[in-house]
């Protein structure tokens, strides 16, 4: 997945609030797959998931 797309998807996602987490999880894994873990990084501080959903920078997801 394109990190841009990840984006748009999770932005939609974090308006919802934390229960959405479940379904977040496989979009940040695919950016970390795909890309890199600093762009997952980014994406996580950028939208502020760690607050809304408990993803830290530096978490390995798979």
């Amino acid at each position: 997945m394109i990190p841009e797309k990840a984006n748009e998807l999770l932005a939609a996602q974090a308006l919802l609030g934390g229960y959405n987490r479940n379904s977040a999880k496989p979009k940040l894994a695919d950016v970390q797959r795909e890309h890199e873990q600093d762009t997952m990084e980014s994406l996580i501080n950028a939208l502020e998931l760690e607050r809304i959903f408990g993803f830290k920078p530096g978490t390995v997801l798979s």
